[in-house]
């Protein structure tokens, strides 16, 4: 009898456990999930000041593709240093190393060009490596890439997304970083073209907590001029040609315009776009009233039209001083009238 009961206790105890709520269970896989993996702690989160995420409910956006080149004065900083001195790493070499590390995911880059943020979407470390024949070692089970064999030097450019929006919550105009992807070139072995290979995708929001701890050159002439990288993108210090828009048939600016010509007056045209918006977001900036044309008058201006007036203002008064003379002139002698009566 009592080994009956004990196996009847035995089952119930299966079935509670069977019975948890697939919910709960989910729960408790993620919490493991996230005490395994070497994510950024939420301490860690918590110091650092996160930027306000893009509302999803904007009244207006306009997302842009840029090719930020690394050879320009303006986005250099981002390059250098091309191998790590100290403390010191560009950003590719810094980003490499969060990622082989685990501490950020990356995520393929499709043929068309287009980001996906999607577990499915997500690259390992070690196929990039493989597929760009990159040295590494693997030692029990961690990848591990010398400073050296880091083909940071042969990263040139960055893909950047970018949405320009506006926000009617606290009516502001806003242009953030969404992703970036690294864009690696090299040499034909034959002589030909260099040819560009786009690596992985970065979403922006997992690498910026990170970016705050690295420090960017922004001056050739002032070396100690310098501000984190996160500022770097958040000030929108970089600069790059517009390559695509997000439209509705999801071309790219090179797809419908022919010619050199054509691509350089598109690019302006949309960036004139922008500007404009951002300019006459709260109306026409133009003076709508007369304290705007005195603030904006010359002074010069100003000084003729207020000679000008006291000049008005003494003939009115001469003027007046000799009407109240004659009337007063004429009102001594008496004042007859005659009127005709009927009989």
């Amino acid at each position: 009898m009592k080994r009956l009961l004990f196996f009847a206790i035995i089952a119930l105890v299966a079935a509670s456990a069977t019975a948890q709520p697939k919910a709960r269970r989910a729960q408790a896989a993620a919490r493991k999930a996230q005490q395994a993996s070497p994510q950024m702690t939420r301490r860690a989160q918590l110091m650092f000041p996160t930027a306000i995420d893009m509302p999803q409910d904007v009244v207006w956006r306009r997302d842009i593709y840029r090719e930020i080149d690394l050879m320009q004065d303006s986005n250099a900083g981002l390059y250098y240093p091309v191998e790590p001195i100290g403390r010191q790493l560009n950003l590719f070499t810094f980003v490499f190393k969060l990622a082989l590390n685990g501490y950020i995911p990356v995520y393929e880059y499709r043929l068309d060009g287009n980001e996906a943020f999607t577990d499915s979407a997500r690259v390992k470390m070690k196929t990039v490596l493989d597929n760009y024949h990159i040295y590494y070692e693997e030692q029990n089970g961690k990848l591990r890439v010398d400073n050296s064999d880091i083909p940071s030097a042969e990263v040139k450019a960055y893909y950047l997304k970018e949405s320009a929006y506006f926000d009617q919550a606290n009516s502001s105009f806003h242009r953030k970083v969404i992703a970036f992807c690294p864009v690696m070139t090299r040499d034909d072995d034959f002589g030909g073209e260099p040819s560009k290979y786009p690596l992985f995708w970065v979403k922006y929001s997992d690498v910026e907590p990170f970016l705050t701890r690295q420090e960017v050159m922004t001056s050739d002439l002032n070396n100690a001029a310098t501000m984190t990288m996160a500022d770097f993108f958040t000030l929108n210090r970089y600069e790059g040609k517009i390559y695509k828009t997000t439209n509705m048939l999801g071309r790219t600016l090179a797809q419908y315009c022919s010619t050199d010509s054509a691509l350089a007056k598109e690019q302006k045209r949309i960036e004139a776009e922008l500007a404009k918006f951002e300019k006459n977001i709260f109306g026409d900036p133009a003076r709508r009233d007369s304290l705007d044309s005195i603030a904006k008058a010359d002074p010069k201006a100003q000084k003729a039209a207020r000679k000008a007036a006291k000049k008005r203002s003494r003939r009115s008064r001469r003027s007046s001083v000799g009407s109240t003379q004659r009337v007063s002139s004429g009102s001594g002698a008496p004042r007859v009238t005659v009127r005709r009566q009927r009989h």
